[in-house]
C-alpha cells in the first residue's frame, strides 16, 4: 500500500516549473495527483508542460506571476474550470532578490519587492485557493515553503528574514482558522538548497570548497528532492494530524546553533574560514 497515495488529489504548486517547486510537483504526480503549476517564467512553463505531457502526468501549467492579483484570480478560474477543486496548495515562491546589504540602505521599493515575493504573493494565492480547497472537502493541505532563516537572525538580509519569520505566524494562525474545515496548514523551512535560483556550491570560492562538508552537520547543502519528500508527507494522509507545524529541513543546521567542524573534524564555535564563505564581502 502506498502511504503517500495522492490519487484523485489536485495540487497547486507556485513557482513549480523549476527547483524545489518542480521537484514537489514531480513527486506529487508520481504518487497520482493531478498537478497545477504556476510560474512567471514562460520558457520554464513550456518546458515543464512538455516534460509532464511526455511522462503522462495530468497537469495544468499556468504562466502566472503570483504577485499579480488579477493573474492569480484568472488562474483560479482556470483551475476551477479544469478540475473543480483543490486539495493541496504549495506556496513555494520566494526570493531574496540578491538584496544583501545593511538594513538602513534598503529603499521602499526594495522592501516592497521583497514583501511581494516572499509574503504578499502567499497571501494572494492562499486567499484565492481557499474556496477551491473548501470544495475539495476535509483532508486539504496548505504547505508554505519558508526558510530556516525564519528561526534565526541573518545579517545584511534583515528584510528577507523578517518576511520569512512572518510566514511562521501566518502558518500557525491560518491553521487555526481553517482547522474546523478540515484543511491543515504547515510549513517547510529549508536551509540553503541547490537550485537554479541559488547554487551555493557555485557561490563558494574555490579556496573554501573543501570546507563545505563541514558547514552542515549532515555534510552537504540541500537538494530539491529533500523538500519534495517533506511536501509529500505534509500533502498526504501520513500527516493527517500535523497542523500549524514547521519542518526544519536543514540537515541539523539549527540544532548545531553555530557549531562547525574543523578540518580535523573537531567541533568549534570559532570561525572556520576568514571572511564570508559565500564571497558576499
Amino acid at each position: 500500500m502506498d502511504a503517500a497515495n495522492l490519487t484523485g488529489k489536485i495540487a497547486l504548486i507556485t513557482g513549480g516549473a523549476a527547483g524545489i517547486g518542480r521537484a514537489i510537483a514531480e513527486a506529487y504526480a508520481v504518487h497520482g495527483a493531478k498537478i497545477v503549476i504556476a510560474d512567471k517564467n514562460k520558457e520554464r512553463c513550456d518546458a515543464v508542460q512538455s516534460d509532464f505531457a511526455e511522462k503522462g502526468y495530468d497537469a495544468l501549467v499556468s504562466h502566472t506571476d503570483v504577485t499579480n492579483t488579477a493573474q492569480v484570480q484568472s488562474m483560479m478560474v482556470a483551475v476551477n474550470e479544469r478540475f473543480g477543486k483543490l486539495n493541496i496548495l504549495v506556496n513555494n515562491v520566494g526570493d531574496f532578490l540578491e538584496l544583501i546589504k545593511p538594513f538602513q540602505d534598503f529603499t521602499d521599493d526594495e522592501i516592497d519587492a521583497l514583501f511581494n515575493a516572499n509574503l504578499n504573493s502567499m497571501f494572494k494565492v492562499t486567499r484565492g485557493a481557499i474556496p477551491l480547497l473548501e470544495k475539495g472537502g476535509a483532508g486539504g493541505s496548505i504547505i508554505n515553503i519558508s526558510s530556516i532563516e525564519a528561526f534565526r537572525g541573518i545579517p545584511t538580509a534583515v528584510v528577507y528574514s523578517a518576511f520569512k519569520h512572518a510566514i511562521t505566524g501566518f502558518t500557525r494562525s491560518l491553521s487555526l482558522d481553517l482547522g474546523p474545515s478540515g484543511i491543515r496548514v504547515n510549513a517547510i523551512a529549508p536551509e540553503t538548497t541547490e537550485t537554479e535560483q541559488v547554487s551555493p556550491v557555485d557561490m563558494t570560492p574555490e579556496k573554501y570548497k573543501d570546507h563545505i562538508p563541514r558547514w552542515n552537520p549532515s555534510g552537504r547543502f540541500g537538494k530539491p528532492s529533500d523538500a519534495a519528500g517533506c511536501a509529500l508527507f505534509l500533502g498526504s494522509d501520513m500527516s493527517a494530524w500535523v497542523n500549524g507545524a514547521t519542518i526544519n529541513l536543514d540537515g541539523g543546521a539549527l540544532a548545531a546553533a553555530g557549531w562547525y567542524r574543523t578540518p580535523s573534524n573537531n567541533w568549534t564555535v570559532a570561525p572556520v574560514v576568514i571572511g564570508d564563505g559565500f564571497g558576499y564581502s
